[in-house]
């Protein structure tokens, strides 16, 4: 379970990071800097669905502070 959300998470950073490659390449005329940073919105949803439902099924626990 860990390594997925660290593979997703690690995915989300890599798509942050072409987004802002992207931005300085194109000097703001083209359009993949906008398909990137929409990728990243749409793994950061499904993330967070997949926590919610890992949650849901028992998969994960909370455990609190220690």
């Amino acid at each position: 379970m860990k390594t997925v959300v660290v593979v997703v998470f690690i995915a989300i950073i890599a798509a942050l990071f072409s987004a802002l490659f992207y931005l300085y390449r194109d000097r703001g005329r083209g359009t993949r800097m906008v398909k990137a940073l929409a990728i990243r919105v749409a793994l950061s949803m499904v993330l967070v669905l997949f926590l919610v439902v890992s949650y849901w099924l028992g998969w994960i626990a909370p455990t609190g502070l220690r």
